[in-house]
């Protein structure tokens, strides 16, 4: 990671506090002496989606990342903040256990359906999912993978790759934000 890279990291459904490694990716991020934006989206149990497409879009345009970090819902935010006007190519998106986009639950009904856009506004996307995610099946998650030309990692029984499915402190993911330079 080189010193001007600011990494925003944006998580799903319900936050990603400590223990979830994304809580643990910004924390190494910090000690790394990187510049790392880890906002709590507004009413992060109950979330609409104007309200995270508004909030997301305002830090985009303050914080101005080169990378961004999806967990989850943020990922199906992040398809709809690509319809918005106005969005700046990142260098690098990372979307991680990407939920179905036909996704039925209730709690966070106003992100379904969720356009798949042409333009993904990145030049390199990894995406990183479980081959046993209970929120999407994994050949959605490679034909969306394959639609944004994104790498394609499979962890083995991870879940939903989170706090609750053994993911705190994740090697992985932050040798692949802390040791990957931008071209």
């Amino acid at each position: 990671m080189q010193a001007q890279d600011r990494v925003l990291i944006l998580h799903g459904w319900g936050g990603s506090d400590a223990p979830h490694w994304q809580a643990e990716l910004a924390s190494e991020i910090a000690k790394n002496y990187g510049t790392v934006s880890f906002p709590l989206l507004d009413n992060c149990h109950f979330p609409s989606k104007n309200r995270w497409i508004k909030q997301v879009k305002q830090l985009l345009e303050e914080f101005k990342p080169h990378t961004v970090v999806c967990h989850s819902l943020a990922n199906n935010l992040w398809f709809w903040l690509c319809e918005e006007e106005g969005m700046q190519e990142l260098e690098r998106l990372f979307m991680v256990s990407v939920p179905s986009i036909e996704t039925k639950e209730k709690t966070i009904k106003t992100f379904f359906p969720c356009p798949q856009p042409k333009n993904i506004h990145a030049k390199e996307v990894h995406m990183i999912v479980s081959d046993d995610d209970p929120w999407v099946a994994l050949d959605e998650a490679q034909n969306i993978a394959k639609r944004y030309s994104a790498s394609f990692t499979v962890l083995e029984n991870a879940g939903h790759i989170n706090a609750d499915s053994g993911y705190g402190k994740w090697e992985l993911i932050e040798e692949m934000i802390l040791t990957k330079n931008l071209s």
